[in-house]
């Protein structure tokens, strides 16, 4: 799950290839008020669930009416709203913009001032519903928080906070 919220937040924008035959990735913006933003992302997914054929669409932009992010170098960071689209055959299941602030009660209330929303994707479907990883982070860092939501057929959405990899580990080393 983990490796794959990485790769959709590293290849959410295509790179250009130069003349020289290196390739440059898009990257993160300044904005004319010192903001450093992530680049706008979107990743569409096509599945089956229940029998069902299932469209989900979720859109990452970076949106300067929520609250700055600071970092302890004073670099200043603009926080990111994700719009998930979810519909079925047609029907909208799910239409919701998510904010860190949706994440409030998974993720420690410090952490949370200093972090932003990072990303959402679709990861799987099980006999609880459709499953979405999402991540809330420290900016350019790799202190992350990954959350997984589950959407039911109905579109209730439940939100928990995933086990870290280290704290895996730590439980593995400790038995």
């Amino acid at each position: 799950m983990c490796i794959l919220l990485a790769s959709m937040m590293s290849c959410s924008s295509a790179g250009k290839k130069e003349k020289d035959g290196t390739m440059i990735v898009n990257q993160d913006s300044v904005t004319d008020k010192g903001l450093q933003c992530m680049q706008r992302s979107e990743a569409k997914a096509s599945f089956e669930y229940k029998g069902k054929k299932y469209e989900s669409l979720v859109v990452r932009r970076p949106d300067e009416t929520l609250p700055v992010v600071t970092n302890e170098q004073g670099e200043r960071y603009a926080d990111n709203r994700i719009r998930l689209r979810l519909t079925c055959e047609g029907k909208t299941v799910v239409d919701k913009e998510f904010t860190k602030e949706d994440f409030a009660g998974q993720v420690d209330a410090k952490f949370l001032k200093h972090a932003i929303l990072e990303g959402m994707v679709y990861d799987k479907t099980s006999s609880a519903g459709i499953l979405y990883a999402a991540s809330v982070c420290y900016p350019q860092t790799d202190l992350y928080m990954p959350l997984r939501l589950t959407i039911t057929a109905n579109g209730n959405i439940s939100i928990v906070r995933e086990e870290l990899m280290e704290d895996l580990y730590e439980e593995e080393k400790g038995e």
